[in-house]
């Protein structure tokens, strides 16, 4: 804190003391800039509303222009850009008169004038991360995709499986080698849903068809013993016999 004081000649010097009951000591606070400049501090209080700037913002090949308060800070600034551009407060950079500019500072203190042109850009890192998102958010979908296409495979083979135990369960005997390849089919979708990579609820949507899969192989393992025990239904046809006709014809003779 300096200490400034006026003498009774009204000539003003500066002191860190008092030496006269005669003089009139008034106190100021100041503050350092960033740049090493010792200003006096702003203060927060006073009647004169503070005046509104038009600022251009140029973002890459688009253009904007906003109103905001000359004593509000590069962060209030981000906070309206948000709603123009899209872009979080946080993934912002604003750049003035050459120099990234840090949120806590004020645009009149960097002497930010009416239809000031700012830039806007977006931080790297959030470039990076918004990467790494569309990555993840891709290959989230491609699993969602593959075991759905495995699901309807799958609808298919269990209506396949539903056929054969009703048969059986008929007393009908079925080919042991449409058992078989039933359960080839399904160790081949099995196969397909290992080699799917998911995680969240695509993990959960391979859990489920998994036990499907799992479910008809055992289904069909136990089918296969219950139709080696079916016996063949022998069908016999019996015949009608007839009498043969007479061998001989009996002529009637007329004069």
């Amino acid at each position: 804190m300096i200490k400034r004081k006026s003498n009774a000649r009204g000539k003003m010097h500066e002191s860190s003391t008092t030496t006269s009951s005669t003089s009139t000591e008034d106190e100021i606070d100041c503050e350092l800039r960033p740049g090493g400049m010792l200003v006096q501090k702003r203060s927060e209080k006073t009647d004169v509303p503070a005046p509104y700037l038009r600022l251009r913002i140029a973002f890459g090949a688009l253009r904007y222009e906003i109103s905001v308060n000359s004593r509000a800070t590069f962060g209030e600034v981000k906070k309206v850009l948000t709603g123009e551009t899209g872009l979080q407060a946080g993934d912002q950079v604003l750049i003035y008169r050459g120099k990234e500019r840090e949120n806590g500072e004020y645009l009149d203190m960097c002497r930010v004038k009416d239809r000031s042109k700012v830039i806007l850009t977006e931080d790297p890192a959030s470039i990076e991360r918004r990467f790494i998102e569309m990555r993840r958010n891709a290959k989230i979908q491609s699993a969602h995709r593959a075991i759905s296409n495995v699901s309807m495979e799958v609808d298919k083979l269990v209506e396949q499986v539903s056929a054969i135990e009703k048969s059986i369960s008929n007393g009908v005997k079925v080919p042991e080698v449409q058992i078989t390849t039933l359960i080839e089919m399904l160790m081949r979708q099995a196969i397909k849903l290992d080699s799917i990579s998911a995680e969240g609820d695509a993990s959960a949507q391979k859990k489920l068809q998994g036990k499907r899969v799992q479910k008809c192989v055992e289904t069909l393992d136990l089918l296969k013993i219950a139709n080696v025990k079916v016996q063949p239904v022998v069908v016999t046809t019996k015949w009608e016999t007839f009498d043969p006709p007479p061998s001989t014809v009996h002529w009637e003779i007329f004069d």
